[in-house]
């Protein structure tokens, strides 16, 4: 199982490999874009260290909840589409939030934006769902998404 990890961004040659002459830890803190995707993660760690990260790319790989993004506060986009995500789950936090692409996943139910007041792309076509499935919205988060 391959985790999104302090030490697996350590170890991208895209990532830290390049910044030689920056220490690790300087590194994760002002890092603020992210690229891991089709790169089989199957769930996201402790990234708690890079705290201006403003663009997420986790696309194209297997992960199946969204969770460890508390810390991300200052996000703006977040791509996880063709992953096998199906819970809309952990988002609240992400105030700064402006894009989200996750399509191609298999939600059910758009639910848990309501507190996402910067929302202004959502992007969900081709959930990969059951035949007789649909894709339903909860009426707080549609509420809060025709503001």
């Amino acid at each position: 199982m391959v985790h999104l990890t302090v030490d697996l961004i350590a170890k991208s040659r895209t990532h830290f490999k390049k910044k030689r002459g920056l220490s690790l830890l300087h590194y994760l803190k002002t890092l603020t874009h992210l690229y891991f995707s089709n790169k089989n993660i199957e769930e996201i760690g402790d990234l708690s260290m890079c705290r201006n990260l403003t663009v997420l790319y986790l696309y194209d790989n297997h992960l199946t909840n969204i969770c460890s993004l508390d810390f991300a506060s200052n996000l703006t986009h977040l791509y996880l589409q063709n992953n096998n995500i199906t819970h809309m789950d952990n988002l609240s936090n992400l105030q700064r939030l402006s894009k989200l692409y996750m399509s191609g996943n298999r939600i059910l139910m758009v639910e848990g934006l309501e507190e996402l007041r910067g929302l202004r792309e959502l992007h969900l076509e081709n959930q990969k769902l059951e035949p007789g499935e649909q894709l339903l919205f909860d009426s707080r988060t549609l509420l809060a998404l025709a503001v």
